[in-house]
């Protein structure tokens, strides 16, 4: 049976809906599956991420620009079974922050856990945003390209809304936790996933089971079979 990992980091829950929809589809389809969600730890960012809603929701956000914007890394705890022995295909979930990856799946990427996991793997990207998903779906790429692997494809889920509502909207759902129709009295698009978001999991997860299972049948045709074999 094969093995698919899906490894993730999510504040607001919103990727892990994503792999919960990609998850089914992989295990209808017959694969194995686990899920990995990276937890960050970093004593100097950390805290208030925490809890949902955001205690101070602007200061909270915008501390986070400077480090995002300088590229950091910060301390994450990697789950077990992203630790455990070789998967066929790993999914990596990353929300942007600040026009990039996050901190915790570029720490995690940079790590060498990402070294074991990822090296002659072959991998896949969706990423969670507000608007700006390019630079960070690139950066997983490379990054997970110099750890050793393989790079399928990626996907990426934006929330609705222009740059200036939909910040508004997301501040909104981080002070306080519920979908709201205004802030600061200005009308606000819905936040977080948009509908129709779990058919577009399920088609990128097919069109990665589909790649699973062609490049397997390429592989068994290429191996010569045992009566080949006996009568060279």
């Amino acid at each position: 049976m094969p093995r698919i990992l899906l490894v993730y980091y999510s504040y607001t829950q919103q990727s892990r809906r994503v792999a919960d929809v990609m998850a089914e589809l992989f295990r209808q389809r017959g694969f194995e599956v686990q899920l990995a969600a990276i937890e960050f730890t970093d004593t100097r960012y950390a805290q208030p991420f925490s809890r949902l809603p955001l205690r101070h929701a602007y200061r909270d956000v915008f501390r986070m620009l400077v480090p995002q914007l300088r590229r950091a890394t910060g301390e994450i705890r990697v789950p077990d079974v992203a630790l455990q022995g070789h998967y066929d295909l790993v999914c990596i979930g990353s929300p942007t922050w600040w026009l990039t990856t996050n901190m915790p799946i570029r720490s995690f990427l940079k790590s060498d856990a990402a070294s074991v996991l990822l090296a002659g793997s072959r991998f896949a990207a969706f990423v969670v945003c507000r608007r700006y998903w390019r630079n960070n779906l690139r950066t997983v790429k490379k990054l997970g390209t110099k750890q050793g692997g393989d790079w399928l494809e990626g996907i990426h889920f934006a929330f609705a809304g222009g740059q200036i509502r939909s910040f508004l909207a997301l501040v909104s759902y981080l002070a306080s936790g519920e979908i709201r129709e205004r802030y600061l009295k200005v009308k606000i698009p819905p936040t977080n996933l948009e509908p129709g978001y779990d058919e577009a999991a399920r088609r990128f997860a097919g069109r990665l089971a589909d790649r699973h299972d062609a490049q397997e049948r390429a592989r068994a045709d290429a191996q010569p079979t045992a009566i080949g074999r006996a009568a060279s």
